[in-house]
């Protein structure tokens, strides 16, 4: 069996001996990855923790458990405690660039040795937006990275990691916190990362304005980057951007005033 065969197997075992009609929430722990292995006579996966990292992050649910949510709506896997999971029904909108949107282009101060080395993941898309100080241009303050991969414990969570922490502050001397989530060409962005992120910022920086930041490569040139509000319908994008790194003679004179007549958000 491919490992993710055996991450489908474990984790439709897990659901499906829990869930029933109409329940919104199906709880269970680390130690039921292993019994479910052992039941079904799978090998127990190395790293228990990428069994449920696969399926937050990388991978649609199966079909089997996809199918059991109500109409409007998709299973997600939210962290509920230490060692602690939950599958949750949410509003059923996979969160994906717009590809219509109308991009713009910025000249690319990525380091020529930097640019050389670096891989299409989530660390050279981070080290793409420092360079370029896109966080600044995106939200229009003045932004600085405070720490990469930034793990923590939030009460009623369980340890949660954030790719990214900038802080900054604009022209009134306000300050705000942005963490950040970069996604890499494969990986997908999810709302369960955001609504830890905001849970992180309400922990860790409760004086702080909270601005949530997402990230994803479209290619290797070009970046979606999104930003958050919780809404009473929940988290939604408020504001969605893309950026094309280019060569400074690939931006012309025409770009530049197509980008002056724009309306402002």
């Amino acid at each position: 069996m491919t490992r993710q065969s055996i991450y489908v197997n474990i984790m439709e075992a897990i659901f499906l001996s829990k869930f029933k009609v109409g329940m919104q929430h199906v709880e269970f722990n680390r130690h039921e990855i292993e019994e479910s292995a052992r039941r079904l006579g799978i090998s127990l996966p190395k790293n228990l923790g990428d069994v449920v990292y696969s399926f937050r992050y990388r991978k649609e649910l199966p079909e089997s458990i996809a199918s059991k949510a109500s109409e409007g709506q998709m299973w997600i896997i939210r962290p509920a405690g230490r060692g602690k999971y939950c599958f949750s029904q949410v509003p059923g909108a996979l969160l994906a660039p717009n590809r219509n949107m109308a991009v713009t282009k910025v000249p690319d101060s990525t380091p020529g040795i930097v640019a050389r080395y670096c891989f299409s993941d989530e660390q050279a898309l981070l080290a793409r937006l420092r360079y370029n100080r896109l966080i600044d241009i995106f939200t229009g303050v003045t932004c600085y990275s405070l720490q990469s991969h930034l793990r923590t414990t939030v009460p009623g969570m369980g340890q949660i990691e954030t790719d990214e922490i900038y802080v900054g502050l604009d022209k009134r001397g306000a300050h705000y916190v942005f963490p950040v989530q970069a996604k890499g060409g494969r990986d997908r962005l999810g709302m369960v990362q955001i609504e830890q992120d905001l849970a992180v910022c309400s922990h860790k920086f409760a004086s702080l304005k909270c601005r949530p930041i997402a990230a994803q490569f479209m290619d290797n040139d070009l970046i979606a980057l999104f930003e958050f509000e919780q809404t009473d319908e929940g988290i939604r994008v408020s504001s969605e951007k893309h950026y094309r790194l280019v060569l400074p003679d690939e931006l012309t004179d025409k770009d530049l005033q197509s980008y002056s007549e724009r309306l402002s958000d």
